[in-house]
């Protein structure tokens, strides 16, 4: 009997939460907006949500804490992804639907140990997520991907979302992706055995005096490893980053501005995209020129970049050092008159090329130029 009472009091708490969270879904979401825009205070906040809960439950002072307990944690948390969250040896949340949640810890993928309690529950928080968020999830906006810095003391949190309009099952699709704020520095990465003490010597004086790129696969520490390297820069560069995610920060260097990307949405035709912003990074006086990832013809704006002696870095996808440069020059044709050969020939400015597997440092190829003959670039296999 008392398992039913207990029962029928969480179902009564699970109830209230959901009908005050639909309300600032619905009626209230400017209060949302207010809060996530700075004008409108924390403190400030709860105290209207809680006289807007009292209006309706007006009889039981402990129900009413615990729903404002659970509304406080969905709002200024993730809800049921606050744990995980807040987890430092959790990289990666991937939601594929309400009951089925996997993580990845510590580079393996596995359970997370916790689910939704009902469709309904996750589909309420994929709204609520958006709306926090500023970002619309209509048809004609059913992929989305958005960062928040603000939220988490130690991690900027990336989202993916798809909605069901464009998944085969009949949920929405969430990844979450979590950046340290406080990121590891070069010595750390030793310690750590990304890489050796001489390695790392050798990488920050190459990454000082020419341009370099890291490739690598997904989640091989190719973001962590470019992070470190330009806190290594002196304070007398200018530093410029441009990414289409918020992952590259700086804890200690006073010159470095940082640059991302603006998608435009069904609802607005304001888009900033890599290319875009990459062309303005060009005419900003900098002596160091970074771009977070290679996905498209930015790729071209980085190599003019390194062409007219301007030290450059970036990340790309590729399988080895040595085919880095061939990535680079596919994504380069996107926006080029050039031809492959020429671009190729091109990158000879590029003088270190970085491979990155499982979280290590695997290859370093220095590049010797392009060799005329044979129609190739030229390396010599540092590591």
């Amino acid at each position: 009997m008392k398992e039913n009472v207990q029962l029928n009091r969480e179902e009564t708490v699970e109830a209230g939460l959901r009908r005050l969270l639909d309300d600032y879904l619905t009626q209230k979401q400017n209060s949302l907006m207010q809060l996530r825009k700075g004008t409108l205070g924390k403190e400030e906040f709860l105290k209207e949500a809680g006289q807007h809960l009292h209006r309706y439950d007006p009889q039981s002072t402990e129900r009413e804490r615990r729903i404002m307990e659970a509304f406080e944690q969905y709002i200024f948390g993730y809800s049921r992804l606050s744990v995980l969250i807040d987890d430092p040896t959790i990289s990666d949340i991937r939601v594929i639907s309400f009951d089925n949640i996997r993580i990845k810890r510590e580079g393996k993928r596995m359970d997370a140990g916790i689910a939704f309690a009902s469709e309904k529950e996750y589909r309420q928080f994929i709204d609520y997520i958006a709306t926090k968020n500023q970002v619309n999830i209509s048809n004609l906006n059913a992929i989305q991907r958005f960062t928040d810095t603000g939220s988490h003391p130690d991690f900027i949190l990336r989202f993916t979302l798809s909605m069901p309009l464009v998944n085969t099952y009949n949920e929405p699709y969430l990844c979450v992706r979590k950046v340290p704020k406080v990121f590891p520095q070069m010595r750390e990465l030793v310690q750590r055995k990304m890489l050796n003490e001489d390695v790392a010597r050798l990488l920050i004086r190459r990454f000082r005096q020419g341009s370099t790129i890291i490739c690598g696969g997904n989640s091989s520490g190719k973001t962590t490893l470019l992070n470190a390297l330009k806190e290594t820069l002196p304070d007398n560069m200018a530093v410029l980053v441009t990414q289409q995610a918020d992952e590259l920060t700086t804890m200690y260097h006073p010159d470095m501005m940082f640059l991302h990307s603006l998608p435009g949405t069904s609802e607005s035709k304001v888009n900033y995209d890599l290319k875009q912003i990459s062309i303005a990074g060009l005419t900003m006086d900098v002596d160091f020129f970074i771009i977070g990832e290679i996905k498209g013809a930015e790729a071209l704006y980085l190599l003019n970049a390194a062409c007219t002696g301007q030290i450059c870095a970036a990340t790309i996808h590729a399988t080895s050092a040595d085919k880095a440069a061939d990535k680079l020059a596919d994504y380069a044709m996107y926006d080029s008159r050039y031809s492959r050969d020429e671009l190729m020939r091109m990158l000879d400015c590029f003088q270190t090329f970085v491979f990155m597997e499982h979280y290590k440092v695997k290859q370093i190829y220095a590049c010797k130029g392009w060799n005329e003959q044979a129609k190739n670039l030229e390396y010599q296999k540092l590591l």
